[in-house]
């Protein structure tokens, strides 16, 4: 059995090396992995260095991680490094118990650029589709200030709280768009499906006696859904394509933020959800010591609206000028007087990241309380639409069978 030299990291992020006997490379790097190392070199002894194979990039179809599961690899690493555990043996702890593939290779490559002497952020700045602006950003606050496991902490309640007003948000719209979808199938089936039998009823028994109107309406609608369905499937699916392609440019992203935001409800719904991430944002960040115009940058990043997005440009170019943020918030008229006011209050003294923090608690309750409200409202008003569309052509399919009746009596 062949002898192999190695080099490995131990927990502690020293160097190591050693021999050991093995039936090939890649079981002695096993082995040594198995021994708390990790393994940077495979040799065999005397012989042409054996490297350990490279890590095979997974076919990612969808997203890498979702942001309840980088939240809590956040709140794992934060936990291990406060706990005394070096970066490095953080990591590999991490990679060993992750069990989705993409993300396990992407932890995998940052443990190796940590081998190699690079900083955590810089390793995070080469995977965007999974670390965001904000994270690079507030991971390499860290870093400088020498509380890496602080900046982390934080980091991983800044984004479970977001996490968590997402999925209020996305659960109040999941009932009604449900709703929505169940009327559309029933309305088609009932006029591709059910009426046009009825109509061969009528016409059989009534003899071409005169129908009444909410039945020839409701006839006439199902002979033009069922004559034109394949161009009304076109028309919607060209809808959604023309509504995709929009987003995709900076002037249909602003104009279809804009007409969100005055839909009744949901604007509303919108525009505190958008503060609340913007005062969370923004205080996280100046919280761990990033400056204020860089703080403002990622802040316009993740703002989550075109309308918001576009403020924030202003206001950072007023900051850059010498304006107080409060000013420069006020000048916008986007943002409400509670913010400005605690942002005043936080130049003032010095608390800015506090009062910040503040604001974002009172709007997150805002949310829920918005959420709630928009919910309780939907819900009627859903199921009484959906009782009046299909009760009027239960109606006006019943009419007629009551003249047929009367008639045959």
């Amino acid at each position: 059995m062949p002898r192999f030299e190695f080099t490995a990291i131990d927990e502690d992020g020293r160097e190591r090396a050693g021999t050991l006997e093995a039936p090939s490379a890649e079981r002695a790097a096993a082995e040594i992995k198995q021994r708390g190392f990790f393994p940077t070199q495979v040799a065999v002894e005397g012989g042409a260095v054996a490297t350990q194979p490279a890590r095979r990039r997974p076919l990612v179809l969808g997203r890498v991680v979702t942001a309840h599961g980088l939240a809590e690899f956040t709140r794992q690493l934060g936990t291990l490094v406060q706990a005394g555990l070096p970066l490095l043996r953080a990591l590999q702890v991490l990679e060993r118990q992750e069990r989705r593939p993409a993300f396990r290779f992407v932890i995998g490559e940052l443990a190796t650029a940590i081998i190699g002497g690079e900083a955590l952020s810089q390793a995070m700045a080469r995977h965007r589709r999974v670390f965001p602006e904000v994270y690079v950003g507030m991971v390499r606050a860290g870093e400088t200030g020498g509380r890496l496991e602080v900046a982390l902490l934080q980091l991983a309640r800044f984004l479970e709280k977001a996490d968590r007003i997402r999925r209020r948000v996305k659960a109040a719209l999941y009932y009604p768009t449900a709703v929505l979808v169940v009327t559309v199938l029933i309305l088609a089936g009932l006029m591709l499906f059910v009426v046009p039998k009825f109509r061969i009823i009528f016409q059989e028994q009534l003899r071409g006696a005169a129908m009444p109107g909410l039945t020839q309406a409701v006839l006439a609608a199902s002979d033009f859904v069922g004559a034109n369905i394949g161009w009304i499937a076109l028309a919607a699916g060209g809808a959604f394509a023309l509504r995709a392609a929009a987003g995709a440019t900076a002037g249909g992203r602003l104009l279809l933020d804009r007409a969100a935001l005055r839909v009744p409800g949901l604007g509303e719904l919108r525009r505190k959800t958008a503060v609340a991430r913007f005062a969370r944002t923004l205080g996280t960040m100046l919280g761990n010591g990033v400056p204020i115009l860089q703080a403002l940058q990622v802040a316009r990043d993740t703002a989550g609206s075109a309308v918001y997005a576009r403020a924030l440009d202003a206001v950072r170019e007023r900051v850059q000028a010498g304006t107080a943020v409060a000013a420069a918030l006020t000048a916008t008229r986007c943002f409400p007087d509670l913010l400005v006011s605690m942002v005043a209050v936080g130049e003032e003294t010095g608390a800015l990241a506090e009062m910040l923090g503040r604001v974002a608690e009172a709007y997150d309750e805002e949310v829920d309380t918005a959420v709630g409200g928009l919910t309780a409202l939907l819900e009627p008003l859903l199921i009484v639409f959906l009782a009046l569309t299909v009760g009027t052509i239960v109606i006006a399919l019943f009419l007629p069978i009551v003249r047929i009746i009367q008639t045959m009596s």
